[in-house]
């Protein structure tokens, strides 16, 4: 398959952020950050112009050059580009091929694809941080969008029961169940599904997708939401909190505060 590369001069990371998180929205499915300069990829037959063009117009300058690529090897991309994360002394997120992580509470190691959620990205991170807060211990946990399946590894080594990771992309799926079987987590289930099952129940609700998912979704995170139970929402930028949090209250979710890195959010709620 080919890929669309567009190279675009970035003033900031806000701005950077911005653009992802609009990208990402249509279509987008690979990022590559420097200073001053992000790299975007995007599966040819997936570009439409129109919608590119509406994201272009949002910003006032914004410079960029476009290529074609013919058979983009990305694992081979993933792993020349993967660098371990560390979200504090709580959490250490590295490839196979990386030394041990030391000083760190829980060490995750993640084959580096294609999958969303290596730890790099600021919601990723602020997921796992937030996740130090929340007693996971004999919990049934949902992580919706799960990517690398990163979160549903962070909640199964925190003590969770039993935890199920779905995600719509099939790529994600294969990705996950390898991280799974890799970082030695039994009790975690993968399903490939582009909705929540509302005739289950969970203490903890993880979703990091992106704005449009989460409020369609909400009265399904509702729905499966146990009394008591926590949600931590990202995949969302600061300037889309109010929406977020009208969604979660309409839904009958009780908002419990706002976590921030960079222009990227996370929301905590739970359920009364």
């Amino acid at each position: 398959m080919n890929y669309m590369q567009f190279d675009f001069d970035i003033d900031s990371a806000e701005q950077s952020d911005r653009l992802i998180a609009l990208l990402a929205m249509h279509g987008f499915e690979g990022f590559e950050e420097k200073e001053h300069w992000l790299v975007a990829f995007i599966a040819e037959d997936q570009f439409n112009e129109s919608e590119f063009e509406t994201v272009i117009d949002l910003f006032e300058t914004l410079s960029f050059s476009q290529s074609l690529i013919e058979n983009i090897n990305w694992n081979k991309k993933w792993e020349e580009d993967f660098k371990p994360v560390l979200v504090e002394d709580f959490v250490g997120i590295r490839a196979s091929f990386h030394a041990p992580i030391a000083a760190v509470q829980h060490e995750i190691i993640i084959t580096p694809k294609m999958s969303f959620g290596t730890g790099h990205h600021a919601t990723t991170y602020l997921v796992m941080k937030q996740m130090k807060e929340v007693d996971f211990l004999k919990k049934t946990v949902l992580d919706y969008g799960t990517g690398t399946g990163v979160l549903a590894i962070l909640a199964s080594k925190l003590g969770a029961e039993k935890v199920l990771a779905i995600d719509y992309d099939e790529w994600s799926i294969v990705n996950a169940k390898e991280n799974i079987v890799q970082n030695n987590c039994a009790k975690i289930s993968v399903v490939q599904a582009d909705h929540i099952d509302i005739n289950e129940k969970f203490d903890v609700v993880l979703a990091n997708i992106n704005l449009n998912v989460i409020v369609y979704s909400m009265p399904s995170i509702a729905a499966v939401t146990t009394s008591g139970g926590v949600i931590l929402l990202s995949g969302f930028l600061r300037e889309n909190e109010k929406v977020i949090i009208t969604s979660l209250e309409a839904a009958g979710l009780q908002y419990q505060g706002t976590g921030q890195r960079g222009d990227w959010l996370i929301i905590m709620a739970n359920k009364l």
